[in-house]
C-alpha cells in the first residue's frame, strides 16, 4: 500500500472521513499498489489510518459499487480482479461507446459543453506534461464524460461512464506502457476530436473516436500478449 502522508485524524473535518479512505484506496487500486486479488485488512487500515472501522467499510461499498473491491462469502474483502478471459466484450463494448456518444456529440453538442469538454482536455494535456498517470486517467474519464452528456442521451451516458470506470486499471496499464510518457500524437487525438464536435462533422467524429479507441485496445493487447509470454518463459 503506498505510504501517502495520513494526517492526524483531529485534522480532518466531521463527514470526510470516508472520502479520505476512498481516494486513498482508489489510487492504490488504479495505481496498481494493491494489486488485483490483495486483501483489504479492515483494522491494519483502521489503525494505519487511525479512525474507526466505520468510515472504512463505507469507502468500500462505494469501492464496490464501482467494481474496484469485491466482498467474498466469508466477509473479507479483495481487490477486484481483472476479467482478462471477457476483455474482448468490454473492448468491443468500450468502442462502441467511444464512437456513439462522439458522434451525438457532433450532432448535439452547445457551446457550453464545447468549453467543457475542452477544459478537461487542458487538464489532460497537463496531466500528460506532468506525467501523472492519475490525474491522466481522472481527466481522460471527465474528458470523456464530457462528450457523452454533450450527445444528450442520459443512457448512453451512464453506460459509457460505467465502462470507462470499468477500464480505469487498463488505462493505467496504458499508460505504464509508455513508461507514462503518452506520445503528443495520442494527446492531439483528443483534440482531432474536438474539432470534429466543433464543427459538428459527424462522420469525422466517429472516425476520429473509432481510430482512437483502436489505439488504445491495441496497446493493451499487446501488452497484455508481451506480459504472457514472459510469464510462459519463465
Amino acid at each position: 500500500m503506498s505510504k501517502k502522508s495520513v494526517p492526524p485524524a483531529t485534522e480532518r473535518k466531521r463527514g470526510e472521513g470516508v472520502k479520505y479512505v476512498y481516494e486513498i484506496l482508489r489510487d492504490d487500486i488504479l495505481d496498481l499498489v494493491l494489486p488485483p486479488g490483495s486483501p483489504i485488512d479492515e483494522i491494519q487500515l483502521a489503525e494505519r489510518l487511525s479512525m474507526s472501522r466505520t468510515p472504512i467499510r463505507e469507502a468500500l461499498v462505494r469501492l464496490a459499487g464501482e467494481g474496484l473491491v469485491t466482498t467474498l462469502p466469508n466477509r473479507s474483502t479483495v481487490v477486484s480482479n481483472i476479467d482478462f478471459l471477457n476483455l474482448h466484450n468490454f473492448f468491443d463494448a468500450i468502442t462502441l461507446m467511444y464512437r456513439i456518444t462522439t458522434r451525438l456529440a457532433a450532432e448535439n453538442r452547445t457551446e457550453d459543453d464545447l468549453q467543457n469538454i475542452r477544459a478537461h482536455q487542458s487538464r489532460f494535456a497537463n496531466a500528460v506534461a506532468a506525467q501523472d498517470a492519475l490525474s491522466m486517467i481522472a481527466s481522460n474519464r471527465e474528458f470523456h464524460a464530457a462528450i457523452a452528456e454533450a450527445g444528450r442521451n442520459p443512457y448512453y451516458t451512464s453506460l459509457f461512464c460505467r465502462l470507462l470506470d470499468e477500464g480505469r486499471r487498463l488505462l493505467r496499464l496504458y499508460y505504464s506502457s509508455f513508461d507514462d510518457r503518452l506520445p503528443e500524437e495520442y494527446v492531439s487525438e483528443h483534440d482531432d476530436m474536438i474539432a470534429a464536435i466543433e464543427t459538428r462533422d459527424i462522420q469525422a467524429a466517429d472516425r476520429l473516436a473509432s481510430q482512437h479507441a483502436d489505439q488504445i485496445v491495441h496497446q493493451i493487447q499487446k501488452l497484455i500478449s508481451r506480459d504472457r509470454r514472459q510469464q510462459v518463459a519463465l
